[in-house]
């Protein structure tokens, strides 16, 4: 039987206590019943991410805590939330690294942003605020009830592997977006009622792609997003 690819899974400060990590079980559950094993990644020095990158074939980069915004030159927005520099300094440099490797990314809420930023893109730090008819993307429903839908890019591999639908409806817990793609970033998916970025994507790597939305909290749906993770560990094979 051939081995089970090892993906990494990023994780979070608790922000409740800053001497504790906190993750979603559902990130774990759903590489495993991708068929992968998941490996916890904390945020560590950067200068670890090359012997990091050397034991894993892939990696999920998680939801969480806003993304530094002076990462892309610009100042905190009075909305802006929660950050944690240093877990934003180790993710970028192993994103950074897994891009140059050509190691598979799946990138997720948070990790979407993070992308985005690691590439030279910028953020909304407050989508109702700072998009003209924002909607309500962060709204008080639980993990696994869709909040609207999102348009899929025909002809992006988002697309391909969501079955060729032209839109899917998806979970929504976020106030942030990508404001400017990044350089050699394609968009993937679109919120069609407020424009907001919901998928990227980079054609010119084996599988290094983002989702705005939660598809991990769908692991116990048949089929769910089991689509994606299915080809992040295909990718990572």
């Amino acid at each position: 039987m051939a081995s089970r690819p090892v993906i990494g899974v990023t994780v979070g400060d608790d922000d409740r206590s800053a001497d504790f990590h906190r993750i979603r079980k559902d990130y774990l559950r759903s590489v495993e019943k991708a068929g992968a094993v998941p490996v916890v990644l904390a945020a560590v020095a950067p200068e670890h991410v090359p012997a990091l990158l050397e034991r894993i074939d892939g990696l999920v980069f998680t939801g969480g805590a806003d993304v530094d915004p002076a990462l892309y030159g610009a100042a905190p927005h009075p909305k802006l939330g929660r950050i944690a520099r240093d877990r934003d300094d180790f993710e970028i440099a192993l994103l950074q690294a897994a891009v140059e490797r050509d190691l598979p990314c799946l990138c997720i809420c948070r990790g979407h942003q993070l992308l985005n930023v690691a590439l030279g893109g910028t953020l909304v730090q407050d989508i109702p605020s700072e998009v003209a008819g924002g909607g309500d993307h962060d709204p008080a429903k639980a993990r696994a009830e869709m909040s609207h839908d999102v348009a899929l890019v025909a002809g992006t591999r988002l697309h391909a592997i969501l079955g060729g639908q032209p839109q899917v409806a998806v979970n929504s817990f976020h106030h942030q977006s990508i404001r400017d793609v990044a350089p050699g970033l394609v968009i993937s998916a679109r919120s069609p009622h407020d424009g907001v970025i919901e998928g990227v994507e980079l054609p010119d790597r084996r599988f290094v792609l983002g989702v705005q939305w939660h598809p991990e909290s769908f692991w116990r749906v048949d089929p769910g997003f089991d689509p994606l993770f299915r080809a992040l560990v295909e990718a990572s094979a």
